[in-house]
């Protein structure tokens, strides 16, 4: 007995960690959940100017500068932030003169060539390094020149995409969102460009501003605030000696810290491998969650980020509890189940003299289990040999196409449903005999319980190939009934029509007002044209556990306590149900209730 208490021990301590590791792992995927939510906002505030000038490697090539002005001004009239943007440049660099930087800033008239600001020199010198073609264009984000394995390649011989917001690169002091542009010589015009790889650059200035006192404060709200269910407070900060808070929520606190956090995210996330379709590698390639990993995240990469050193200070989007750290709840959990499993043990420890003496009960109701089992194992076999097969073959990488494996995925679903109602039914069986269901009556419509009988078992008709015909007739009084109860009754009847439906895939279900009765009834039937019952043995399908002779030859599995528990809970509504069958020809069951005058 102390051996057996000291395994019981040894499992309760592992279960106990596993408990612990899960609710790490689920409050890893909340927090990712609740990061990337935000971010996608956060992204779509800063694409939708990006989208609206509609610059890419493919497209504006013929545009005159005064176009991109023109789309500038239209994008500030139709968005919700037009503060966002607090000015648009070109930076002239395709030219055989002296780089320009030309203001878009004004409505109309030419572009003006503006001053550039001290803080503007370590962008443009970097965008002028790479003006020469557009593959270095496209990869100015990078410190270091970018090296071709098939040496300096043309911009025209680059496998780019139509995407509008390929190119785009993100300067996070000014800051702003920069884009090279393929620009060719026009009609009419004089100058030409330096070479025919030769770029120029358009140039978004944001409003840091606007970003701390708008975006921050509206995103926070959105997706942390009082009508949320995340109570957590936000801060967006850039890694540096010091830290340079952006934005607090909580401004109260004495200054956020990633070490204290309760999750981070590098909001442009770390630099990307390769710009073109670069987001959803980057999505399909990000660190997934490690049970003792689970506080920094990275985000996808929307805009690269330009780095002129290794030391540049990334834009972190920092969470933290309001009512304390989750390593402090994690911790609380851990505890609560050593404590309850020391119980459990103490508690076992003492049972164990009661284990005993209660031994040849437990023989008996072993007994009693053996039997029950034997009576639907071939039931439970079937569906757990699907899902193991099907489980398996996943698990050695037999399946490996898209198709296959939602195929796979039907037949694991199909399969654990045929389980869940195959315990439904038996769990039904034992109520109903204990007479422990209790029934919520009130006024039904015949037509919603029908739908709701047919939505529940759409994915079994469906698997098995019905056409199901559906006849009601209108204006159909309203039966006394529990709505559960009466779409469980249809259900076990569907099910059964496309069990014993035969070859002629066939059900219709109707309902209408019963005639031939002085009483008023609403009567629905359900009808199949499959392998039928025999008269003989019409009196004996409502039994619990028979099964009749025809389907036993067609050996066509079931447990024989669907019609059982449907007769059952019927009657329980002040109902009937019955009968009609040809051998051969299919079957026929009414389920009539009482209307509701």
């Amino acid at each position: 007995m102390a051996a057996l208490l000291a395994v019981v021990a040894f499992l309760q301590y592992r279960s106990t960690t596993q408990i612990v590791e899960a609710t790490e792992a689920r409050i890893g995927g909340s927090l990712e959940s609740l990061l990337i939510d935000w971010h996608l906002d956060f992204y779509r505030r800063f694409s939708s100017i990006c989208v609206s000038l509609q610059v890419g490697p493919d497209s504006g090539a013929f545009d005159d500068w005064s176009i991109f002005r023109d789309r500038y001004a239209q994008w500030r009239h139709a968005t919700e932030t037009p503060k966002l943007v607090k000015s648009l440049y070109i930076w002239e660099t395709s030219q055989k003169t002296a780089p320009r930087l030309l203001s878009l800033n004004e409505e109309s008239g030419p572009p003006r060539v503006a001053v550039p600001l001290a803080s503007f020199e370590p962008l443009l010198s970097r965008l002028r390094a790479r003006s020469g073609n557009l593959h270095s264009g496209l990869r100015a984000w990078q410190a270091n020149d970018f090296d071709h394995p098939h040496g300096n390649p043309s911009s025209r011989y680059l496998p780019l995409e139509s995407d509008p917001l390929t190119g785009w690169q993100f300067e996070q002091n000014i800051p702003a969102i920069v884009h090279p542009i393929v620009h060719h010589k026009l009609p009419m015009r004089v100058d030409e460009p330096s070479s025919p790889d030769a770029i120029d650059w358009i140039i978004i200035v944001l409003d840091q501003h606007t970003i701390q006192t708008q975006i921050f404060p509206d995103l926070a709200v959105r997706h942390f605030g009082p009508s949320t269910n995340a109570d957590y407070a936000i801060a967006v900060t850039t890694i540096g000696n010091p830290n340079r808070i952006l934005y607090d929520s909580s401004p109260e606190a004495e200054g956020t810290r990633i070490e204290e956090s309760d999750a981070a995210m590098n909001i442009f996330g770390p630099p990307p491998a390769s710009i073109e379709n670069n987001f959803w590698e980057a999505v399909q390639n990000a660190n997934a969650i490690k049970v003792k990993n689970w506080h920094h995240f990275s985000g996808p990469i929307w805009f690269p980020v330009i780095h002129y050193s290794n030391l540049d200070d990334p834009w972190m989007l920092i969470l933290t509890h309001r009512k304390g750290h989750l390593e402090d709840l994690v911790a609380r959990v851990r505890r609560i189940n050593l404590l309850t499993n020391s119980v459990v043990l103490l508690m076992l420890a003492a049972g164990i003299v009661l284990v005993v003496i209660a031994g040849l009960r437990a023989q008996e109701y072993a007994r009693l289990q053996m039997d029950f089992v034997a009576s639907v194992s071939h039931e439970l076999r079937t569906p757990l040999t699907a899902i193991y097969a099907a489980g398996e073959n996943l698990a050695d990488g037999v399946v490996e196409k898209k198709s296959r494996l939602q195929n796979y995925g039907s037949i694991i679903t199909a399969q654990a449903r045929q389980l869940i109602n195959l315990v439904d039914q038996i769990l039904t069986f034992a109520s109903t005999r204990r007479g422990e269901n209790h029934y919520e009556m009130q006024p039904l419509e015949v037509a919603r319980v029908i739908a709701l009988a047919l939505q529940n078992t759409q994915a079994t008709i469906r698997a098995a190939g019905f056409a199901v015909e559906v006849d009601i007739a209108p204006d159909l009084p309203p039966v006394n009934g529990d709505q559960n109860a009466l779409a469980s009754c249809i259900q076990n009847l569907l099910a059964n029509a496309v069990k014993y439906g035969g070859k002629s895939r066939w059900v219709r279900i109707s309902a209408q007002l019963a005639k031939g009765n002085k009483s008023r009834e609403i009567e629905i039937r359900v009808e199949d044209h499959g392998i039928g019952i025999a008269p003989s043995e019409l009196t004996d399908i409502f039994k619990p556990f028979y099964r009749s002779s025809q389907v036993k030859a067609a050996q066509i599995h079931g447990t024989g306590l669907g019609l059982s528990v449907t007769k059952e809970m019927t009657e329980a509504m002040g109902g009937r149900i019955s009968a009609k069958s040809s051998l051969g020809a299919g079957t026929t069951f009414s389920l009539r209730l009482p209307s509701i005058s």
